[in-house]
C-alpha cells in the first residue's frame, strides 16, 4: 500500500524524527480528523507499506534518513513558490529547497521527485510577470532534476477566507494566459505540467490534467505494476489523485503559510504543537483510554508476477 504523509501537515519538515521513531517502531497511530477517540493503527515494514508518499516544503531534515528509508519505493513532492516571508514564513531559503531537492533526485532518480508550484494567486506584489519570472528562474534551475511540475490555483476554502482574507480568486483569462506560458516554459526545461484539482481547461495547451497521484504515475515512476483496491479515496471530486492512509495531522504545520488550508488557525498549531511527543505512536499527544483503537486494512498494491513454466505452457 501507500503510506501517505503529506496531505495534512509536512512531517519532513518538521516532524522526522518522530516518523523515524515510527519506522523503527514498526507501526503508527493516526487519530480519524472527524471521529477522533478512533484510532487507526498502520504496521509500517516493507511487507505491509511498499510505497512512502512525501509533500513538503523543507525536505532537508529526511536527507539524512534516505539510507534507512531505501527498503521502501518512494515519491516525493516539493513545493518551491514564488513566495517571500509576507506569505511562507517559516520556509526555509529557497536556494537551500533546491540544493536539497538535487540532493533528493540524485538520490532517488528525477521521475520520483516532482516540483510543486502552487498554489497560484496574483497580487500588487505578485504579478503576472512576477510569477512567470520565478517559475522559470525555478524550471531553469531544477532543469534535469525532475520530470514533472505540478501547478495549481488558490482555492478559496474556508480556512483560507479566515487566514488570508485579502487573497482573490484568479479569473479564467489570467488562469488560461499563466498556464499556457507556464506549460511552454516547463517544456522549454524539459518537464511536464501536471494540473491538481483545476479541471481540463489547460489541456488544450498540453497539461496532463488526469492528476498528480494517479496509479499510472506511481507505476511509471517505481517500475512496477500496481493493483490499487480504491480509485479515489478523499472526497475531493476535482481530485482525481490516490490518497491512501495518510498518517498527519490537521492544525500542526508550523510553516504558517498564509493560504494554507490545513490550519484554522496559528495558536490552534502551536498549542498542538507542545502537545507532539517524537516518542509517542501518534503525531499529537498519546493514546487516551477512551481511544478505540483499530487496525487499518493494509492490502498490497504490488501485482506478483507468476512465472509458468515451460511445461505448463506445453
Amino acid at each position: 500500500m501507500l503510506l501517505q504523509t503529506g496531505q495534512r501537515t509536512d512531517i519532513p519538515a518538521f516532524y522526522s524524527q518522530w516518523f523515524m521513531n515510527r519506522i523503527r517502531q514498526g507501526y503508527v497511530l493516526v487519530r480519524n480528523p472527524y471521529y477522533p477517540k478512533t484510532v487507526l493503527k498502520y504496521k509500517i515494514d516493507p511487507e505491509h507499506v511498499e510505497i512512502l508518499g512525501f509533500c513538503t516544503k523543507n525536505p532537508h531534515p529526511m536527507l539524512p534518513y534516505l539510507d534507512e528509508l531505501s527498503l521502501y519505493h518512494q515519491f516525493w513532492f516539493v513545493t518551491i513558490t514564488s513566495y517571500g516571508k509576507d506569505i511562507e514564513p517559516n520556509v526555509p531559503n529557497k536556494k537551500q529547497i533546491l540544493e536539497d531537492f538535487k540532493i533528493l533526485s540524485k538520490k532517488l532518480g528525477k521521475q520520483c521527485i516532482v516540483w510543486r508550484f502552487d498554489p497560484i494567486f496574483i497580487s500588487e506584489r505578485y504579478s503576472i510577470s512576477y510569477q512567470l519570472h520565478a517559475f522559470e528562474t525555478i524550471a531553469k534551475e531544477l532543469c534535469g532534476y525532475t520530470q514533472t511540475v505540478v501547478i495549481s490555483f488558490i482555492d478559496l476554502y474556508d480556512k483560507v477566507k479566515r487566514n488570508f482574507p485579502e487573497v482573490r480568486e484568479v479569473n479564467k483569462e489570467d488562469r488560461l494566459f499563466l498556464g499556457k506560458e507556464m506549460i511552454r516554459i516547463a517544456h522549454k526545461y524539459g518537464m511536464e505540467v501536471k494540473t491538481c484539482a483545476e479541471g481540463r481547461e489547460l489541456e488544450v495547451f498540453g497539461a496532463n490534467c488526469d492528476g498528480c497521484t494517479t496509479k499510472e504515475t506511481l507505476e511509471k515512476a517505481l517500475h512496477l505494476t500496481l493493483d490499487v483496491p480504491v480509485s479515489k479515496t478523499n472526497g475531493r471530486k476535482e481530485c482525481s489523485c490516490l490518497i491512501a492512509g495518510d498518517i498527519g495531522e490537521y492544525n500542526t504545520c508550523m510553516h504558517f503559510c498564509r493560504y494554507c488550508y490545513a490550519n484554522y488557525s496559528r495558536e490552534r498549531v502551536l498549542e498542538n504543537y507542545k502537545k507532539h511527543d517524537p516518542d509517542s505512536p501518534l503525531l499529537i499527544g498519546h493514546v487516551q483510554k477512551e481511544d478505540v483503537i483499530k487496525e487499518a486494512q493494509q492490502p498490497s498494491w504490488i501485482r506478483k508476477h507468476v512465472q509458468i513454466s515451460l511445461f505448463e505452457e506445453l
